[in-house]
């Protein structure tokens, strides 16, 4: 009878073992088909330098500046930057947390081993030893026999009560049956949430490579426009002394003087808000790097003018966009989760079946444990239905659902933000060029000015003070236009950002990686 049972209990965990998954509940998720364009709209059509082109985007956007510490800051940065690796710890943390959700669709085993030292109540003794007495005089005809008689005498007068030693080792199991896909939703919830955590961290690894872009290209414009101005300082002065010289002979008025003395010490008055800024800028670079203030001084003390942007810049087919950008792909994550998380919740609704085992030696001598006939098993399942829970359960999957609502939306915002951040980009990178362009044009005009006024004093026309005039105003649009070239390198690395590029070699994703494995594996024709 026991071994019949023992088979159809074994053969009713095979069925349920394989019917586990089969009858998952909850809505099915369907990847989301991000719209785009067929082509980026042709902002950059009228640029004088620049135009854009729907080539192959390097993955090391920042070499097409050609600028060696530029390159170097951004090798270094994937290493050192904290932000960066306190976004790794932050996926090594959702990494465990993918572990142990997966813990639940597998057996848990634990063993156990026990020793319990007890004495029985005579009471307790005297209704057993009755009862066993009871049926051995039945089983011999209505005699006690000599052994047991002696113990109800003992047991009656409180004698002789024995001392216990229980010895217990067992190995106990527990599974559940996920008959409804319960623990299979929340393994894919929990895998859609490292993945999540995983695009996160490309988010702020391409936020930090483009805030060093920035950063150098700021450094560089301003120390450009440093060694610009203090040109200018030294032709004010000038423009100043003789200024005095000609108020002192009764050639000018006081008035004149003034102006100058006003342009000069505004002038000196922006030489020590740039030394501020670039001090400051250099700081930063160094904290993007993770190292203390004034670290990267003497490294970045050159300077090494504004880096010049190529005349083609490759951004990529508009179709890669959402392949590209890491917040787009983690949005598409979160959603996937957020429908694991509605299919848990349903399961939650049916019945939860658990298959509870255990298996070892009870004996009351340690020496008798390990022998055969001291085992001792269970085995059988448990079905819990919820019934009545107060409504928690309908909250719970409402709740999931509007989750579900708003991961949605929030997917669709982040893909209509990216495009957004395109177009924006693209709009300032050419614009800024027309502005150069204009400043460029300022430039070569006050450099014919000047190149006037100092034929002019050479023929004895004009006096000095007009040439150094001119040489100021040149000066001055040259600071203008220092101030625009890196305004453009700048807008150039904020394309770049929008974009999305940058992770693909420091972080290459485990598909693209799986499907490069599989194309160098097939052998050709």
């Amino acid at each position: 009878m026991s071994a019949a049972f023992t088979s159809r209990a074994l053969l009713c965990g095979c069925a349920l073992f394989t019917l586990s998954g089969c009858l998952m509940v909850g809505p099915e998720y369907h990847a989301p088909k991000p719209w785009s364009p067929a082509h980026y709209a042709d902002h950059t059509a009228g640029a004088p330098d620049s135009i854009v082109s729907e080539m192959k985007a390097d993955s090391h956007w920042w070499q097409i500046f050609h600028d060696p510490e530029l390159t170097s800051l951004e090798d270094r940065l994937v290493n050192q930057n904290l932000s960066f690796r306190l976004a790794t710890a932050n996926l090594a943390q959702s990494r465990a947390q993918l572990i142990m959700a997966g813990a639940e669709r597998f057996p848990a085993l634990s063993a156990t081993g026990s020793y319990q030292r007890s004495q029985h109540s005579t009471k307790q003794l005297q209704e057993i030893i009755g009862h066993v007495a009871g049926g051995i005089a039945k089983s011999e005809g209505g005699s006690i026999g000599s052994t047991v008689g002696p113990m109800l005498q003992d047991a009656a007068g409180g004698a002789n009560i024995p001392l216990l030693n229980q010895w217990r080792s067992e190995i106990d199991a527990t599974y559940e049956i996920d008959l409804w896909g319960r623990v299979a939703h929340q393994y894919d919830a929990a895998k859609a949430d490292l993945q999540a955590t995983d695009e996160e961290r490309r988010s702020v690894l391409i936020a930090q490579q483009a805030d060093m872009a920035h950063g150098y290209m700021s450094l560089r414009g301003d120390q450009q426009r440093l060694k610009i101005l203090r040109d200018n300082i030294k032709v004010l002065t000038q423009i100043a002394t003789i200024a005095q010289d000609r108020y002192r002979g009764g050639l000018v008025t006081e008035l004149d003087v003034d102006s100058a003395q006003a342009r000069l010490h505004d002038t000196q008055g922006q030489e020590a808000q740039l030394e501020q800024a670039v001090a400051q800028e250099e700081n930063a670079l160094a904290l993007l790097l993770g190292a203390p203030p004034e670290s990267l001084n003497t490294e970045l003390e050159k300077n090494a003018g504004v880096p010049v942007v190529p005349p083609v810049v490759p951004v990529g087919l508009p179709s890669e966009l959402a392949h590209r950008r890491p917040d787009i792909r983690e949005a598409e994550a979160r959603l996937r989760g957020a429908v694991a998380e509605v299919g848990e919740a349903t399961a939650d609704f049916y019945p939860k079946v658990t298959i509870n085992a255990d298996f070892g030696f009870q004996t009351l001598s340690f020496r008798d444990l390990g022998f055969w006939n001291a085992r001792a098993w269970n085995v059988g399942p448990s079905i819990s239905l919820p019934i009545f829970q107060g409504g928690r359960l309908y909250g719970q999957l409402e709740l999931k659902k509007y989750a579900q609502k708003a991961a949605a939306i929030s997917y669709q915002q982040t893909v209509i933000k990216a495009w957004h951040d395109v177009d924006n980009a693209l709009i300032a990178y050419r614009d800024e060029q027309l502005h150069r362009q204009g400043l460029q044009n300022a430039v070569n005009d006050n450099g014919k000015a000047l190149a006037l006024a100092q034929s002019q004093y050479r023929s004895g026309l004009t006096n000095y003070l007009n040439v150094l005039n001119a040489q100021a105003q040149l000066q001055s649009a040259q600071l203008d236009l220092a101030n625009s070239d890196a305004t453009l390198a700048t807008n150039l690395t904020r394309l770049y950002n929008a974009l999305g590029g940058g992770w693909e070699d420091a972080l290459p994703d485990s598909r693209d990686v799986a499907k490069a494995q599989l194309a160098s594996a097939t052998p050709g024709p």
